[in-house]
């Protein structure tokens, strides 16, 4: 009806997709590991909203700049790099991040958590380049509602990333609420994490476009 072909293709792709390991994934488990479930949620549901703005982006032709522009592409790329080696420095100079908040902390710790999982998302252009690349294999030329159809696609993208990054958050934050029992443990996995962010920082910063 929409021009969608091949929809059950599409589904095994995303599903292999998600389940490829990448910036995403480690952020999701890196956040679970050293904050606990709740981190690792609120970052797992940044993502997901970040894939939902690539989404928009490239069922409107947003995206279609970064693929045309490399200018705009290595300016949205030191960004993206840059907010990542900012949280990694920043989980490096905390002394600890396993420890418990409480109330009114807890909520905006989740919150500045899912905040930066948008940002992180919304601040890798190959994953909007992927999005673009990806979803209009799966319209006809022919489609009466392309937008529409990209928009189904995308959705469905982020639906099964979704799941996923939240199997992620809670088999990750499981092993946080062991491993926060031991300070030094939880002293080196806060290190391992801050150096895995900036590790992506850098390896995003020094990435050719293709």
């Amino acid at each position: 009806m929409l021009g969608i072909h091949d929809y059950s293709l599409f589904v095994m792709t995303a599903i292999l997709l998600n389940l490829t390991p990448g910036p995403d994934t480690m952020y999701i488990l890196g956040r679970s590991m050293a904050q606990g479930r709740r981190s690792g949620i609120a970052s797992a549901l940044g993502i997901s909203t970040g894939c939902l703005v690539h989404t928009l982006a490239a069922a409107f032709g947003l995206s279609a700049v970064l693929m045309t522009s490399s200018h705009a592409f290595f300016v949205v790329k030191i960004l993206g790099a840059a907010y990542l080696i900012y949280l990694g420095v920043q989980m490096l100079r905390s002394p600890s991040v396993f420890q418990d908040a409480r109330g009114d902390e807890a909520e905006a710790s989740d919150f500045k958590i899912f905040r930066q999982g948008v940002v992180t998302n919304v601040l890798n252009p190959k994953v909007a380049l992927f999005f673009l690349a990806l979803l209009p294999q799966f319209v006809s030329k022919d489609s009466a509602h392309p937008t529409l159809a990209l928009l189904m696609l995308g959705l469905t993208l982020v639906l099964t990333g979704t799941i996923w990054c939240l199997g992620l958050a809670f088999f990750a934050g499981f092993l946080s609420d062991h491993i926060r029992r031991s300070q030094r443990l939880s002293t080196a996995i806060s290190r391992i994490t801050g150096l895995t962010f900036l590790g992506l920082g850098v390896k995003l910063a020094v990435s050719e476009r293709s």
